[in-house]
């Protein structure tokens, strides 16, 4: 073997190291900083010349803690299924998922929502890295619309609120909606609905090598590519859409949405959808709401669909991804989760 060929050895090897090394600091720096977000966001809010308990000032502590968040997730969860995607190309994924084995993925991708604490905006990170991964479509929104919708946080306040009857009756018809709605949608063959580049990143090769022979540097490269790719892409209509939902979060009128969702008329349910979908907060965020609403005499399952829309169909979620999903596939999301809510909210009008 020549000394040139020692050293270029050398040199792969040094390489080589320095991608783990490199890897295990931008981990710990991720940590660190994820770690100190809500610091971070009260002594910045600190710094604007107003009441930090006042309607602007929730609305700036909301968009300094939430954007830093979203991005850190979206980063996070890209470049480990970026990883990941190199050991199950989507052609593998959907052959796993394929079939009759492809019915427990929507039960398990909702049960995974359900287990995951994130509001809407931060579960669409793993939607996109799901949907970049080749994973069916059905299977990625079963997963989107438990995740916010009957999260642990929303789930254990809600329990606290009204009691565990109430709050197991919400639990099984939200897994449910979840489950059904992925089902529903991924039997309508939407993946044709995507945007071109997604379709273009589950359609492109993972690299020159063939899978078997990619290194752990190659997989580590594949998924600062990933990265560097899709958060390229959607990390202003992040801003934006956060943007929007702090001002909104900030401002929330509750006598309003009293006056449409007190009252027992049939129509009151499919309003209180209406009022809670431009709007955008979390499940901890939005049970004080709640709380208020039902204190001052709002129907039960009013209050619930309204709830359940302002987590599961933000207006902030949807301008975020629109960046993935075409306005199409959007519209007819919004429709089938809209239905399980409205259902959710008559069912619960009639018993109660």
């Amino acid at each position: 073997m020549t000394t040139g060929t020692h050293g270029a050895d050398a040199r792969e090897h040094t390489s080589d190291w320095l991608w783990y090394a490199g890897v295990a600091i931008a981990a710990g720096i991720w940590w660190l900083i994820y770690g100190q977000l809500i610091p971070f966001s009260e002594w910045a809010t600190g710094l604007f010349p107003v009441d930090r308990h006042s309607h602007t000032g929730e609305a700036i502590a909301f968009f300094i803690y939430d954007v830093p968040k979203v991005l850190l997730l979206l980063t996070g969860i890209v470049f480990v299924t970026g990883v990941l995607r190199s050991w199950f190309s989507p052609e593998k994924t959907r052959a796993i998922l394929a079939g009759k084995r492809q019915i427990w993925g929507y039960p398990l991708a909702a049960l995974l929502g359900v287990l995951t604490p994130f509001c809407s905006c931060s579960s669409v990170p793993l939607f996109i890295g799901f949907v970049s991964a080749g994973i069916p479509l059905g299977v990625t929104f079963s997963f989107l619309i438990a995740g916010p919708m009957v999260g642990p946080v929303g789930l254990g306040l809600l329990y606290g609120l009204v009691g565990w009857q109430i709050a197991t009756v919400y639990l099984v018809f939200g897994f449910t909606i979840a489950t059904v709605a992925g089902v529903v949608l991924g039997r309508m063959g939407l993946e044709r609905y995507l945007q071109d580049w997604v379709r273009e990143l589950n359609a492109g090769p993972l690299g020159d090598l063939p899978e078997e022979r990619l290194t752990m540097v190659d997989r580590l490269k594949t998924g600062a590519e990933q990265v560097r790719e899709i958060v390229g892409k959607v990390w202003i209509w992040v801003l934006i859409g956060i943007g929007l939902g702090a001002a909104i979060h900030g401002y929330v009128p509750e006598e309003m949405m009293l006056r449409i969702m007190g009252g027992e008329a049939w129509w009151s349910v499919p309003a209180a959808v209406v009022v809670g979908v431009p709007m955008y907060t979390n499940a901890a965020g939005v049970i004080p709401i709640v709380e208020a609403l039902l204190g001052k005499g709002a129907a039960l399952g009013t209050t619930l669909a309204f709830m359940m829309s302002v987590i599961a169909l933000s207006l902030p979620e949807m301008i975020i991804l629109k960046q993935v999903l075409t306005l199409r596939l959007i519209a007819i999301f919004i429709t089938v989760v809209a239905t399980g809510i409205l259902a959710t909210g008559f069912l619960f009008n009639f018993l109660l």
